[in-house]
């Protein structure tokens, strides 16, 4: 066989990959909408039930997937499903506590840093090179996010603020460990993210005197949102992240930033104002810009 040839599995491959990240992205973005249809659970309260949906959606998903192998699957994840999964509770937990204690300019702004730290742990601890395109690409995302919520940042919220760095680096981390183990089937990380979430959360809830009384709207909603919203992203980033590099699949999930709003405006009727409008732009250019610099590369390397 040619090399060409050899190399064409990996271009379709490579293709199939951004295109189930990218509709990972788009399934993720719900969350807003989810979050303004809830009549009055706490933000710890949507966690809790959010997550629980999640880990008991992908254990489902797993057991009919791999038939009397459930427990061989979550060991063959290893290590790092448990280090991703603690991972993504991080990001969850972090991205909650960022948005009560200071804003959601604050939590956008902070989280906008994720892809140059996946993109700088990728390099350190997978030895995946960066792309000079993604690189830029990188960088006018992050200006489009900057633009997007300049008039809600505040530097005065340090708890608030802190708590959006540890989301990033929950965020960075996750992604990390999913090119960590893709040779193997990673969504017991992703079930242990679910997991880990449901507690911390239910002890946040009850430290906080609230308890887990929510009406049983909310409480169905939650789930829902576990399953159709988180869930079912979960599994198509956990499956394109096999094919797509580190730094490349957390700019692809950056487009969940611009579409979120886009929801609530299409459908609640809120208004999205022209910085965000304009900085959604930026960003949807510079994930389509790097996605196309990715394709030509990878042709580009075939036809070598």
């Amino acid at each position: 066989m040619s090399d060409t040839a050899a190399a064409r599995p990996a271009l379709d491959a490579y293709r199939r990959g951004m295109i189930l990240v990218l509709l990972g992205s788009i399934a993720s973005s719900w969350l807003g909408l989810g979050v303004r249809m809830m009549e009055a659970a706490t933000a710890w309260q949507i966690l809790a039930f959010r997550s629980f949906g999640l880990a008991a959606f992908l254990s489902l998903y797993i057991a009919l997937r791999h038939p009397g192998r459930f427990a061989a699957v979550f060991h063959c994840a290893g290590a790092a499903s448990v280090f991703g999964g603690l991972s993504l509770a991080a990001a969850f937990s972090g991205s909650i506590v960022a948005i009560q204690q200071s804003s959601v300019a604050n939590a956008m702004f902070l989280l906008a840093a994720a892809p140059f730290l996946v993109a700088i742990l990728g390099r350190l601890i997978l030895k995946e090179p960066v792309r000079p395109a993604t690189w830029i690409a990188m960088f006018f995302a992050f200006m489009g996010i900057v633009i997007m919520v300049v008039e809600g940042v505040s530097f005065g919220f340090v708890r608030g603020n802190i708590a959006g760095v540890v989301a990033a680096f929950g965020f960075a981390f996750f992604v990390i460990a999913l090119r960590w183990g893709r040779l193997t089937d990673m969504l017991p990380l992703n079930v242990l993210g679910g997991v880990f979430g449901t507690l911390i959360a239910v002890a946040m809830c009850m430290i906080s005197g609230v308890g887990l009384e929510v009406s049983l709207y909310d409480a169905g909603l939650g789930l829902a949102m576990g399953v159709f919203q988180l869930g079912l992203a979960l599994v198509l980033i956990t499956a394109g992240s096999r094919s797509v590099p580190a730094a490349e699949t957390s700019l692809l999930m950056m487009a969940e930033v611009v579409l979120a709003p886009l929801w609530v405006w299409l459908l609640l009727g809120e208004t999205a104002g022209f910085y965000t409008l304009i900085g959604g732009a930026m960003l949807l250019l510079a994930i389509a810009g790097d996605a196309i610099a990715g394709l030509r590369s990878q042709e580009a390397h075939i036809r070598q």
